[in-house]
């Protein structure tokens, strides 16, 4: 059995291999970058104006208008002292401009523009290259594109880009008693919820499985599956069947497909049965079979490692420390992951905290995490990992 930091450096201590592809840019959010990217121009490309009104050369009181430049207009205008030009949001600002002045502070009689104030030199005129020079670094290699990240790609006339691949990911649920929703339960089963779960919660952190597969508790039928998801798989995660029952046979299982044994068991509650393997460059989670249990270790030790495939550092989920909103002891030898609720920059620690209690972490957003053998007080600062 490992102690929980074990666990983690363990995972994080993996040397993996990162391939790389090139998307469509509509395609990328999420994705990391495989490259660093510079800017192939000036960002603006040119002086121009950020606000509907008039391009003045120089700063008095009174001007002659002397034309109209709109966004995209291509024709070029040179003001002189005492002239305006009409102008529009985006559009270019005419050589010999002092300043931007916007149409509300003006007055118009005929073609005579009479100003209301004097605007500031360079007022309300973006310059050329305010935001990015030609050759600036805009974004580094390993950055996880955002919204915005793919509206400044897009700026810059980029519409493909470099990312490393996401691992190819594959689960399978183990147990007799396991019946797929919209089935009729027989006498003594169970719905079958630990893949939809786990799909639910890659799908969230922007991963994805290619197939999800339910076993029965069969030695052989355990032991060919695994070696099938293996023809084609980079991580494999396993729910159920991974403890010491007498029809616990994954463990066995995945020995026999020549997975090497990371860890297995770690010091924590719920989630004790962790198993993490290793089959050359393909990597193995086996989770307990309890949703809450399998749940928490999803989110605590197989999302850094599916990070880390995807080119980013690994941490895993935003930890915050926060106070907590009543007292907590743990009087157990082994730290726990409490499942609980962030609101109002308190930290509520939830009822029903058993391993097979699904419905209190679904109502949660949260992971709190306390040592063995401590009480945390009303108010003090409490571990929390945040979920969504």
């Amino acid at each position: 059995m490992v102690e929980i930091k074990e666990a983690l450096e363990i995972i994080r201590s993996q040397s993996v291999q990162l391939d790389s592809e090139v998307v469509s840019l509509k395609d990328s959010l999420d994705r990391v970058l495989a490259e660093d990217l510079k800017a192939g121009f000036d960002l603006p490309g040119f002086d121009n104006s950020a606000m509907d009104g008039y391009a003045l050369g120089g700063l008095q009181q009174e001007y002659k208008i002397v034309g109209e430049v709109a966004a995209g207009d291509s024709k070029e205008f040179i003001v002189k002292k005492g002239e305006a030009v009409r102008i529009f949001t985006g559009a270019k600002v005419p050589e010999g401009s002092s300043a931007v002045i916007m149409q509300e502070k003006t007055e118009v009689k005929e073609n005579l523009l009479i100003l209301k104030e004097l605007p500031k030199e360079g007022q309300c005129i973006r310059k050329k290259g305010e935001e990015l020079n030609k050759d600036e670094l805009v974004f580094s290699k390993s950055y996880q594109i955002t919204a915005a990240g793919i509206g400044m790609l897009g700026s810059l006339g980029l519409h493909k880009i470099k990312v490393f691949k996401k691992p190819i990911i594959q689960l399978i649920t183990t147990g007799n008693e396991l019946v797929a929703p919209g089935e009729s339960l027989q006498a003594g089963q169970i719905y079958e919820s630990n893949s939809g779960a786990i799909e639910a919660a890659l799908k969230s952190k922007g991963f994805s499985s290619s197939a999800s597969i339910q076993m029965e508790d069969d030695f052989e039928l355990i032991k060919t599956g695994i070696s099938q998801a293996l023809e084609n798989t980079e991580v494999l995660i396993l729910s159920g069947g991974i403890s010491v029952g007498d029809y616990d046979f994954v463990k066995q299982a995945l020995e026999e497909n020549g997975v090497e044994e990371l860890f297995y068991k770690v010091k924590q509650k719920p989630g004790k049965p962790l198993y993490f393997g290793r089959k050359g460059n393909q990597f193995v989670f086996a989770l307990p079979g309890n949703p809450a249990s399998s749940l928490s270790c999803f989110y605590i030790y197989v999302l850094p490692l599916l990070q880390k495939l995807s080119g980013l550092p690994g941490k895993g989920l935003l930890e915050l420390n926060l106070p907590v909103s009543k007292d907590f002891e743990n009087k157990g030898d082994r730290p726990v992951f409490l499942k609980a609720n962030i609101g109002n920059n308190l930290v509520e620690i939830l009822n029903a905290q058993g391993s097979s209690m699904i419905g209190s972490m679904a109502k949660g957003n949260a992971l709190a995490y306390v040592e063995a053998f401590k009480k945390i007080e009303k108010g003090s600062l409490i571990k929390t990992f945040l979920i969504s």
